[in-house]
């Protein structure tokens, strides 16, 4: 990139010339955005969430409160800090679905016995029911998501995901 020096005007400011911004990028016909990594992760992203939008409608469940609930489920109660490692939350985004899914009393919290600096987050009994009744439905959304592959397509798929991620 390329600058020049800021003009000054009659009376000593200085002011920024045209010249100063940015050259343009040459054109490059390889590139085309339709084919870049990020813009077809996003676009299956949003694709992907607006299914899980429309099968989990009933539950009104955000898809990050949904694996913060089946980790719970599977898992049992877990150290705050560890379940949004395990859902690949950063610590602020988990204290959130944490208190969100408190609040709709699907989840508690209670001390580690053997770390009083840790929190433990467990299911409540109404929060159990809620994540089995989730996880029975849940597949669909992975299979509308897969819709367009072939079962040997969707298997490929899914492996290269599990290794980029």
């Amino acid at each position: 990139m390329t600058r020049r020096a800021d003009a000054a005007d009659d009376d000593g400011s200085t002011r920024e010339s045209g010249a100063a911004r940015r050259d343009p990028a040459p054109d490059d016909p390889a590139f085309r955005l339709e084919t870049q990594v990020g813009h077809l992760i996003r676009r299956v992203h949003q694709r992907n969430t607006e299914i899980f939008n429309t099968v989990m409608s009933r539950f009104s469940v955000t898809p990050t409160q949904f694996a913060a609930l089946v980790t719970l489920l599977e898992r049992g109660a877990t150290p705050q800090n560890q379940l949004g490692r395990l859902t690949a939350m950063d610590p602020a985004t988990i204290f959130g679905v944490v208190g969100r899914l408190m609040k709709r009393g699907f989840v508690r919290q209670s001390p580690v016995s053997a770390d009083a600096r840790l929190v433990a987050v467990s299911l409540t009994p109404e929060g159990e029911r809620a994540a089995r009744a989730m996880r029975a439905v849940a597949q669909e959304v992975s299979t509308r998501t897969l819709e367009p592959l072939s079962e040997e397509e969707a298997r490929t798929f899914l492996a290269f995901l599990q290794r980029l991620g």
